[in-house]
């Protein structure tokens, strides 16, 4: 009989998108059952992963809102209980978040064996609570911030996680940029109205030295606002959604900008498209800052923070990438190297092996 594994996400699609992979990569070894939270719905395909809804509330979200909020974590511990006794769950694997604590909590009740997952360079907070208690977690890094000495034995590395189409597409090939570029901008799953906002005049600078072609994510408040400036700029673009597929923009890309989530960097690593990383700043415990300084330390990309971004010193930082052909060139080189082992099949034979080793 098949084990049962209970993968447990929400959130943020730096959560759940990983979730998914994990669930790709053993379903076909193993019973594997989905739960998410209300936030984490919209990255997910509920009806193909048959993924079940059990809400988590912020208890700090509100201070007045505190006594409303500890009793609906109190009713959502008691409802993961009740779904893990009722489906016999074996084994928990958490991606994160405060949206993981309630089945974190039952697991460690019920004496169920524990995985979690850490795709950022800095420790979170519910990971760190609850790493006394789990058999392993899955990490890109044994160099992450905040992590017990104690317990770094429980680190397993893995590449870094990708969806599986992503192994389909070839890597972006083009060679240094030349008089066209086409610029892919990315805010991440939460969306940044930073970019939206303060990309205008860049845009605008750089579009006086070369010909672009705009990829930008933004979200459905601000695509007529965007529109009318393209328009009226007349620089080609396209705008798109984070629940949209966007591999093939990727790779269609010369030059990338971006926040830092976890999983943004690693697909613009495996995929060779140079990216400049702008962290938001008010992630948690500076999070993003230390993801991409993961990346800048391997000379795979370049990092400047919001508050630099003054006057024209971001379409200046730009204009002198696009100009340093052998930097650029560079970039792509490491990006290559970084990701020749990050196949499915090697990070499909470790998860499946460790599990079955525990």
């Amino acid at each position: 009989m098949k084990r049962k594994i209970l993968i447990s996400s929400g959130g943020s699609g730096g959560h759940v998108i990983p979730a998914s992979i994990f669930y790709e990569h053993l379903k076909n070894e193993f019973d594997v059952f989905f739960t998410v939270d209300k936030r984490g719905t919209k990255f997910l395909n509920l009806k193909k992963y048959k993924a079940t809804v059990i809400d988590t509330p912020k208890l700090m979200n509100n201070l007045f809102l505190l006594p409303l909020n500890f009793f609906g974590f109190f009713f959502s511990i008691i409802k993961s209980l009740i779904f893990l006794k009722k489906n016999k769950i074996d084994i928990l694997i958490s991606t994160g978040g405060y949206m993981s604590l309630p089945f974190c909590i039952t697991a460690k009740i019920l004496n169920i064996t524990i995985y979690l997952f850490e795709p950022n360079m800095v420790l979170g907070r519910a990971n760190n609570f609850f790493l006394k208690y789990c058999k392993k977690i899955f990490c890109y890094s044994n160099e992450i911030i905040n992590f017990p000495l104690k317990y770094m034995n429980r680190i397993l590395l893995i590449n870094p996680l990708l969806r599986k189409e992503f192994y389909s597409i070839v890597p972006n090939n083009k060679e240094a940029i030349n008089k066209e570029i086409t610029f892919l901008i990315i805010g991440g799953s939460q969306g940044a109205k930073f970019f939206n906002n303060e990309l205008k005049n860049t845009v605008i600078e750089i579009s006086k030295k070369y010909k672009l072609n705009i990829l930008q994510q933004t979200d459905f408040s601000n695509i007529e606002n965007l529109k009318n400036f393209y328009n009226e700029n007349k620089i080609d673009y396209q705008l798109f959604s984070f629940e949209e597929n966007i591999i093939s923009l990727i790779s269609k890309a010369n030059l990338c900008i971006t926040r830092a989530g976890a999983s943004t960097l690693s697909e613009l690593t495996y995929l060779n498209v140079p990216y400049l990383a702008i962290p938001y700043p008010l992630a948690k415990d500076n999070h993003q800052y230390q993801n991409a300084l993961f990346y800048k330390n391997k000379d795979c990309c370049w990092i400047l923070q919001q508050d630099q971004l003054k006057n024209k010193v971001l379409a200046n930082f730009l204009i002198n990438i696009i100009n340093d052909k052998d930097d650029y060139l560079n970039k792509k080189k490491n990006m290559e190297k970084f990701s020749n082992k990050n196949t499915w099949h090697n990070i499909n034979k470790k998860l499946i092996n460790t599990i079955n080793e525990n």
